[in-house]
């Protein structure tokens, strides 16, 4: 069998598993969606990491004495529909790797990840991927179980707050957080995220 090296040995309308996922060595970072091979964003701007950076040191700050688990990227977490609870290898299509992710369920996390849905994922947008942020990974994060999503805007200096509506099966949007504002986590309501803090130069 062929080592994969390079992309361009892959076909790009192709369906491949976590499987596949696992045995190529690239150099380029990507993601699986629903067997679709997805390239990451080029280097994230320097925003996105001075954001990814502040929001690093306040997750780690609060959940470093607690059962939880936060982790930044690069860090492989493995979806699929929770209604079809499908968990081989073989069978997982899905690989992405959010910017910052809490895991509460422990069980759920291996050597090479997690398996299943992260309880709240933080994904900050770049220009060139807020489509992909927005529409494919609100429905990839809904379907799979996420129960609380925020979205981030380095830019605007802003923070969307979505919780997932189980009964619904819809994410409905809590709260707009902005400026100087403190955001909290619905899951953790005493987890205090000073934007000011998060957002200053």
């Amino acid at each position: 069998m062929t080592t994969i090296t390079e992309l361009s040995q892959l076909d790009p309308n192709g369906h491949y598993s976590y499987a596949d996922y696992l045995s190529w060595s690239l150099n380029e970072t990507i993601e699986l969606i629903k067997g679709k091979i997805s390239l990451m964003s080029p280097a994230p701007s320097l925003d996105h990491q001075r954001v990814s950076w502040q929001l690093n040191g306040l997750l780690f700050e609060y959940f470093r004495k607690k059962p939880c688990r936060a982790f930044a990227a690069p860090f492989d977490v493995r979806l699929y529909d929770r209604r079809k609870s499908v968990a081989a290898n073989q069978d997982i299509y899905t690989v992405v790797q959010p910017d910052l992710c809490v895991i509460r369920d422990v069980e759920k996390l291996d050597p090479r990840g997690c398996l299943g849905a992260p309880d709240w994922i933080i994904e900050i947008l770049s220009k060139g991927n807020s489509k992909k942020e927005i529409q494919t990974k609100f429905e990839l994060y809904r379907e799979s179980g996420v129960k609380e999503y925020w979205i981030v805007y380095p830019f605007e200096q802003a923070v969307h707050q979505f919780v997932l509506d189980e009964e619904q099966d819809q994410y409905r949007l809590l709260a707009m957080f902005a400026g100087e504002d403190t955001a909290s986590p619905h899951m953790f309501p005493d987890c205090m995220v000073d934007l000011q803090e998060v957002f200053a130069e």
